[in-house]
């Protein structure tokens, strides 16, 4: 893995820079625990069922805000700037592998403000088990999408999920499709 240092810069502004890259570490060492919190905090027995669901639940959420937010085409200097802070720096340097993961500076409002829908939709008692699904699954995406940029391997469903995602990046003709990392069912049912 070549160093952070290696790769050119994105915003010349040394804040801005720093806020745009995370190492690949910080989303387990951060999610991981919360997670388990959750699942200690909640009820066990059946609600423990609603950790899958909640995996699922974020397969569809990567797939709607890697096409409906980050693929967004701001107009404002706010939105552009916004947009190559928490994806754009992302595609102008695919390969750095300290923009392969959301910054936390994104990832830490995103989970908080999901967490306060979740818990008024579901309640506390589904809330918990629901939520640690949905962290977890947010864990297994980031290290699968870091996985298709930097990580070499011979398994056939990974080396399909690279494709896939690399095609996102680099192919014209997959321009505006394939945003599923984790998977390709969501792009499949909206026919992207």
């Amino acid at each position: 893995m070549k160093a952070s240092c290696e790769f050119p810069r994105v915003f010349e502004n040394r804040i801005l820079e720093i806020t745009t890259r995370s190492p690949w570490w910080m989303v387990p060492l951060l999610w991981l625990p919360t997670s388990a919190a959750l699942i200690y905090m909640g009820p066990k027995g059946w609600a423990l069922a609603l950790i899958p669901v909640g995996m699922f639940a974020w397969t569809l959420t990567e797939y709607a805000l890697h096409r409906f937010l980050f693929h967004y085409e701001f107009t404002s200097e706010a939105g552009k700037l916004f947009h190559k802070m928490v994806h754009g720096a992302h595609h102008i340097l695919p390969n750095d592998p300290y923009r392969a993961g959301t910054p936390l500076g994104l990832s830490i409002p995103f989970a908080f403000s999901f967490a306060l829908i979740f818990y008024w939709l579901l309640g506390p008692e589904w809330f918990f088990p629901f939520y640690a699904g949905v962290l977890l699954g947010y864990v297994v995406y980031e290290r699968v999408h870091y996985a298709a940029h930097h990580i070499k391997s011979k398994r056939p469903w990974f080396m399909k999920l690279k494709r896939h995602h690399l095609l996102h990046h680099h192919s014209k003709a997959a321009a505006g499709t394939k945003f599923g990392v984790t998977n390709m069912f969501w792009d499949r049912v909206f026919g992207t």
